[in-house]
């Protein structure tokens, strides 16, 4: 049965909550301008190569706040196949590259080719939301389909209108977020997409793809240290029941337990002579 809510998803729900808590902040302290990134003045002219690190920390408009906090709680089924080890290492791994490689593909290739015209990329998690999306993608199967004619047409006429499945609702709002800024929004969502099926098939350094955070961050350890006092416990309590209902020369019974005096065992030696 799948679990409800954030059950068994920690990372995902950290970055839900880390995300609204984000975008809220910069919202009510007026520091959006610091997030976005403006190839001309930003990276060129005043050389804020910074800006590069934050822009995935939040978004600067409700609307793509709301979209993104509903993909990634439809996207915490990933963290449930992998575990939340692997989840982490994968967002972070994607966090690393997407960081990268979306501003420089917007500067060197698309800016030029584009006559300077699109010279903007927006704030937001759109890249990493897309590189669990092609994760996704390729790993949950469908679970029902179902068909939206387009116009009426005879009982024996061949079917004429679309098919959807169960996991349209989530490709949906992708495509929501991805054109909410278009261009830059859709270049993240590419980027995000292209690194995260990169990642599934193999085309990324082994040493890069295999990669894992360590225990302690996702709670791992602390976990394992928590089954082994539980284990411990229910030792103790099962060798206290022994040693309780059993005595120490092995007759059951409460008093055979107890230590006997020296006259207590030599009139016990003398009761079974006679």
């Amino acid at each position: 049965m799948l679990s409800s809510g954030f059950a068994d998803a920690p990372v995902s729900r950290s970055l839900v909550f880390g995300l609204v808590a984000a975008s809220l902040i910069v919202s009510v302290t007026d520091v959006k301008h610091y997030f976005y990134i403006q190839v001309d003045s930003h990276l060129w002219r005043y050389h804020q190569f910074w800006r590069m690190l934050i822009y995935q920390f939040c978004y600067t408009n409700s609307s793509e706040v709301l979209f993104a906090a509903m993909m990634v709680y439809n996207l915490r089924i990933i963290e449930r196949l992998w575990s939340p080890r692997k989840f982490a290492s994968f967002v972070l791994l994607s966090y690393a590259l997407t960081t990268l490689l979306t501003p420089i593909v917007l500067a060197i290739i698309l800016r030029p080719i584009s006559f300077n015209k699109i010279n903007y990329l927006p704030a937001g998690l759109t890249p990493i939301i897309f590189a669990i999306l092609a994760q996704y993608h390729a790993s949950i199967p469908h679970i029902y389909k179902y068909r939206l004619a387009t116009s009426s047409s005879p009982a024996n006429a061949p079917f004429a209108g679309l098919t959807f499945s169960d996991k349209s609702y989530t490709y949906l709002i992708a495509a929501q977020l991805s054109l909410s800024q278009f261009p830059g929004s859709l270049l993240c969502a590419v980027v995000g997409w292209v690194v995260g099926y990169s990642w599934r098939n193999d085309v990324l350094p082994g040493a890069i793809a295999q990669w894992r955070v360590p225990g302690w961050m996702v709670g791992i350890e602390a976990e394992k240290r928590r089954e082994g006092f539980e284990g411990l416990r229910r030792r103790l309590e099962g060798e206290s029941t022994t040693a309780a209902t059993t005595g120490a020369d092995g007759r059951p019974g409460g008093d055979a337990g107890r230590r006997r005096t020296l006259g207590r065992q030599l009139l016990d030696q003398f009761r079974g002579a006679f």
